[in-house]
């Protein structure tokens, strides 16, 4: 079974058809054992450990965007609520306000997930306030996951925007690429955002051509991943070199190189001349994954 990756794996019962029932809602935001994920575009309010710092939706202020997660399995609701930065501090004293990604390698997993969850929705809230067809502004309802314009009647719902990452490999070696903004000698996995009236392998073999030059074949899922900055959804996959010499073909990688999988063992293990993403990422899931089954290729 493959593992789950950071920012996945929740608990929480999402509640899709009770997000219509006014009354259901209503008595949930009403029970005290109802409590609030507190999510800031600041970062994300947690204690020592990664443990969200959760606040009774009584304490949050009126005007505080406030929508629904799920039920746990105690039965309680889970929300999700942006107080803003100053008033979020000032909720929980003893807690910080930490960026995902920082938090993200000290949460147990089910915590990655609510957080990240949280994260995902109130970024799309503070993005979408006005109706993209006519520009009016909108109201929140179903508990948060849906944005109705009252001048034209248009829904909005939250947006998830896929984007594929893959591994190419050819034999015990990989091609990996890096941006000029990363740090010093961090290579990575290619990526980018699946276009409109393409598949996700169509995507992947497109993607790889704009930014490496080259041809593949045999573009195979592994995994996906929540990636809420703002709003992703990353799709990772493998595929197989066919032909091409690596270049930076786009503009938008720096570089491109063949490594072999004893140097991407040395990077993993923190050694050798390059650096590679840290374990949160799904990039490095995909390499793992690949050097768990490198031995079998040589």
């Amino acid at each position: 079974m493959t593992a789950v990756n950071t920012f996945a794996g929740g608990g929480l019962d999402r509640m899709g058809p009770r997000r219509t029932d006014a009354a259901w809602l209503a008595e949930r935001r009403a029970d005290p054992a109802s409590r609030a994920v507190v999510a800031t575009s600041a970062g994300v309010l947690v204690e020592d450990g990664g443990t969200p710092a959760t606040v009774a939706l009584a304490e949050l202020p009126g005007d505080a965007e406030q929508d629904g997660l799920g039920v746990g399995g105690d039965g309680a609701a889970n929300t999700a609520a942006d107080p803003g930065p100053e008033c979020g501090a000032a909720l929980r004293p003893a807690a910080s306000l930490v960026g995902l990604r920082d938090v993200a390698a000290m949460s147990a997993l089910a915590d990655a997930n609510l957080l990240a969850h949280a994260t995902g929705l109130l970024n799309w809230h503070r993005r979408h306030r006005f109706c993209a067809n006519c520009g009016h502004a909108t109201d929140s309802g179903e508990a948060g996951y849906v944005r109705t314009c009252p001048r034209c009647g248009a829904q909005h719902h939250p947006r998830t925007d896929p984007v594929v990452i893959t591994l190419v490999h050819d034999g015990d070696r990989v091609l990996l690429g890096r941006n000029a903004n990363w740090p010093e000698r961090r290579f990575s996995c290619l990526a980018g955002f699946v276009e409109p009236g393409e598949s996700l392998e169509e995507a992947v073999a497109r993607e790889v051509g704009e930014e490496a030059g080259i041809a593949v074949d045999d573009v195979r899922y592994v995994s996906s991943q929540p990636w809420p900055f703002p709003a992703s959804l990353m799709l990772g996959f493998e595929c197989a070199y066919v032909s091409g010499e690596p270049h930076p073909h786009d503009r938008e990688l720096q570089a491109v190189e063949w490594f072999t999988g004893d140097e991407l063992r040395r990077a993993a293990a923190g050694e050798g001349d390059i650096a590679i993403p840290p374990p949160l990422a799904i990039a490095r899931r995909l390499m793992d994954g690949w050097l768990r089954r490198a031995p079998e290729r040589s």
